[in-house]
C-alpha cells in the first residue's frame, strides 16, 4: 500500500513559479497577447510567490535587515534596467 505525503509549502511555492510561468507562456502563445508580454506578466507573478518564499516566510530566518535591504534593492535594480527593454 502506498504512502501518501503531502505538499510541504516550499514544495507549493515551486509549483506556483511552474505554474505562472507556464500560464503566463500559454497565455502569450495562445492568445492575441504577444508572447513576452504573456511572460512577463507570468514572471512578475511568480516573483510575488519567490518574494513570499524568502523574504515574508525564508526557511531560515534572515541574518539582518540589512541583508533583506541589499536583496530589494537589488531586484528594485534589476527591474529598472530590463523593464523598458520588455514594454
Amino acid at each position: 500500500m502506498a504512502r501518501r505525503r503531502s505538499l510541504g509549502y516550499y514544495d507549493k511555492i515551486l509549483i506556483a513559479i511552474a505554474a505562472s510561468l507556464a500560464g503566463g507562456s500559454a497565455v502569450g502563445a495562445a492568445t492575441a497577447v504577444e508572447f513576452r508580454l504573456g511572460l512577463l506578466a507570468g514572471a512578475l507573478l511568480a516573483t510575488v510567490f519567490v518574494y513570499d518564499a524568502t523574504l515574508r516566510n525564508p526557511p531560515r530566518p534572515p541574518s539582518s535587515s540589512r541583508q533583506t535591504m541589499a536583496m530589494v534593492g537589488w531586484h528594485l535594480l534589476l527591474a529598472i534596467l530590463l523593464l523598458p527593454d520588455l514594454l
